[in-house]
């Protein structure tokens, strides 16, 4: 009787600390959502200016035609949703730097003082490098994809008024009207797509601080980097070769920097084993 009472009080104090970290990740969870809630709130406050910024690409890019810029409503609830669509956004994107560090309160009890200092600079580098892509694909991409996009159009053509006689040759114009919901979600769609595409070399970096991947053999899977990259390339950017060229040319230069940070990291893991004799010299 007494055997199974201490095998009961064994199993009790070990889901003790489970039963912590499950309280310690509801209290995370709740002030993440707290936070994004909040933000969203403040974002639908100002959302207006935002929509202003997000549709500056295309306004400029009608600019440069001669062309009034205007989105349509196609429904009739559609304007409340393109609030709540751009108060998603920029509730994300201002609450981003409270989750990240939610995220890292829960995880760095669990830590070493050595693997904090080390898993520290991707959680700064990450939102860094995400900002990054999101700002190239606004101001260099996005302006190259409404210009080929809006290069189909074709203004209506008539006979002149004198021609009376002989069957006609006028012409249907393609006129871009947008709608206001679409231009969001394909600009929208860039931001992330890019954004995402620039955390590689936090990733790859953080899996060879890791042991996960090594510089090597990253460089002997050149050729299926490339391919991977314009694959890639070719579903992100729209049918226009110049975007295309120059999204695998930032992603595989982002892949190439990759391998030099982590055969670094590789260089300066050897130069401590050595130093703790763990390593010869001519390992």
């Amino acid at each position: 009787m007494s055997a199974n009472t201490d095998k009961r009080d064994e199993i009790d104090d070990s889901s003790a600390p489970l039963i912590e970290h499950l309280a310690e990740l509801r209290t995370r969870l709740i002030w993440s959502v707290l936070s994004f809630v909040v933000a969203m709130v403040l974002s639908y406050t100002v959302w207006n200016p935002i929509y202003n910024f997000l549709t500056r690409p295309i306004c400029s890019a009608l600019e440069q035609r001669d062309q009034e810029c205007g989105l349509i409503l196609l429904k009739l609830q559609e304007g409340f949703l393109v609030a709540i669509q751009i108060s998603f956004l920029g509730g994300f994107i201002l609450a981003f730097p409270i989750i990240a560090f939610q995220l890292w309160r829960f995880v760095a009890p669990g830590l070493y003082r050595s693997e904090k200092q080390a898993f520290l600079p991707f959680l700064v580098a990450s939102p860094a490098m995400f900002f990054l892509g999101a700002a190239f694909a606004y101001y260099i991409i996005l302006p190259m994809a409404y210009d080929f996009f809006l290069g189909f159009q074709q203004g209506p053509l008539a006979l002149p008024d004198d021609v009376e006689s002989g069957p006609s040759t006028a012409m249907a114009g393609i006129v871009f009207q947008g709608s206001v919901s679409e231009y969001l979600s394909l600009t929208i769609k860039f931001v992330l797509a890019f954004g995402l595409s620039f955390q590689l070399p936090v990733a790859l970096t953080l899996m060879g601080k890791a042991g996960l991947v090594s510089a090597d053999g990253l460089a002997t899977m050149r050729k299926y980097a490339v391919l991977l990259i314009l694959v890639l390339a070719a579903i992100v950017t729209p049918p226009d070769v110049i975007s295309q060229i120059v999204l695998f040319t930032v992603v595989y230069g982002l892949y190439e920097i990759s391998i030099q940070l982590i055969r670094r990291i590789e260089r300066r893991r050897n130069e401590e084993l050595r130093a703790q004799g763990l390593l010869d010299e001519n390992e």
